[in-house]
């Protein structure tokens, strides 16, 4: 007996399973420093957890729609109206379990076998395995350092086929914390406001920017806001990454569609999470959490690129957003560590992990075959030992 085709052509997530190697290192004994980690390392806020206290007490235990509460959904279109200046109604927003499933559902949605989705590199390297999923053939747009990884409008008109169905916009961006200006999203959105493709575009990390304002191309105009879907959550906002809290904002038909699938995988989204993101995107308190993590974030961001800066044969760009920076490491190739040659960003990987007890994830499986994601969601002193290792591994290759 054998598994599906489908099932053989989905790679595992690798930043998963190197935080998986990295916790049992750390179990056997082993000081190693990680730097795979995609979620923030603040706890949940109290009054969030407060909230979910009091759900279980109210016997909020039931299913709810499919999509949502409709409180929850309200709640959702608010924050797209005073955060987005977009305007949404509840009928449009499906909230799923986590980001990862409301992406699922919008490619399920839009795509057919055959159909082409456009996807720039470097990217989350979920996209494309969800694409695969669904049928979809991915096109990728391979981005340049000195443009800080961003797509032009060029080479987006020049992707384009007849059998284009959807752009995938990550802005900001994960694995190298880009941010697209709002010029530079309207000038995407001008090649692609007359034509038949959807965008999807996921915001998780719309509120973790540094220095340029956030701008969602669903508000470049009514055209585009009906050819765009949004996909956020609350995973990466109020650090609530094992709540499971993602949702989606869309065109009427697509919405529905959403739902539909939905409705015949997992129904709705945990009962209880609902309540509580209902509070945490209500309750002000929010925003001085935001602020803290934001800043907290902003100063490791500026710590991990002066260090980096002094890493023999690395370089990398400064991010923007998110909490990764991409390295580049293809100083390092060629270069011998005890007598093992470093031929690609695989072999930097298994190697700084062995010899330096340092845990980054390989950029290939970004689409970024010269480089690896450091994420800096950890803290100010673990970045300092890591660089301090990594520099060291760096120093002692021949």
């Amino acid at each position: 007996m054998e598994i599906s085709n489908r099932a053989k052509n989905i790679s595992p997530s690798l930043t998963l399973a190197i935080t998986a190697k990295a916790k049992a290192m750390k179990a056997q004994g082993l000081d190693v420093v990680s730097f795979g980690a995609g979620e923030p390392d603040f706890n949940t806020p109290g009054y969030i957890i407060e909230a979910a206290k009091v759900a279980l007490d109210k016997g909020m235990t039931k299913y709810t729609p499919v999509a949502g509460t409709v409180e929850l959904r309200k709640a959702i279109c608010d924050k797209l109206k005073r955060d987005n200046g977009l305007d949404y109604t509840p009928e449009q927003i499906v909230v799923s379990n986590g980001g990862k499933q409301t992406l699922r559902n919008a490619f399920e949605a839009i795509v057919n076998p055959g159909d082409e989705v456009i996807l720039p590199a470097p990217y989350w390297l979920t996209y494309p395995e969800l694409i695969k999923m669904s049928g979809g053939t991915v096109v990728y747009i391979n981005t340049d350092k000195a443009a800080d990884f961003k797509v032009t409008p060029e080479q987006l008109e020049k992707a384009i086929t007849p059998k284009t169905k959807a752009f995938v916009l990550n802005n900001p961006s994960n694995p190298n914390g880009t941010v697209y200006t709002e010029a530079e999203i309207r000038a995407l959105a001008a090649v692609l406001e007359d034509k038949d493709i959807y965008v999807v575009s996921d915001e998780i990390y719309e509120k973790l920017v540094y220095g340029v304002p956030f701008f969602s191309i669903a508000a470049c105009s009514e055209k585009m806001k009906e050819r765009t879907i949004i996909c956020s959550g609350l995973s990466k906002t109020y650090s609530m990454t094992g709540w499971r809290m993602g949702f989606s904002a869309a065109p009427v038909g697509v919405a529905k569609a959403m739902s539909s699938i939905q409705s015949h995988t997992t129904s709705n989204a945990n009962s209880i999470a609902q309540y509580a993101s209902l509070i945490a995107l209500t309750d002000s308190r929010g925003d001085e959490f935001l602020r803290t993590m934001q800043a907290t974030f902003d100063s490791r961001r500026k710590l991990i690129v002066g260090l980096i800066d002094k890493v023999p044969y690395a370089s990398c760009n400064e991010p923007k957003g998110a909490f990764y920076v991409m390295m580049d490491v293809s100083g390092a190739f060629g270069k011998t560590c005890d007598g093992r040659v470093i031929n690609n960003s695989a072999d930097f990987c298994d190697l700084l992990l062995e010899k330096a007890l340092v845990a980054v994830v390989d950029g290939a499986a970004f689409g970024a075959p010269e480089y690896v994601r450091l994420s800096y969601a950890i803290s100010e002193d673990d970045i300092r030992k890591g660089l301090e290792r990594i520099t060291g591994f760096m120093k002692g290759l021949k």
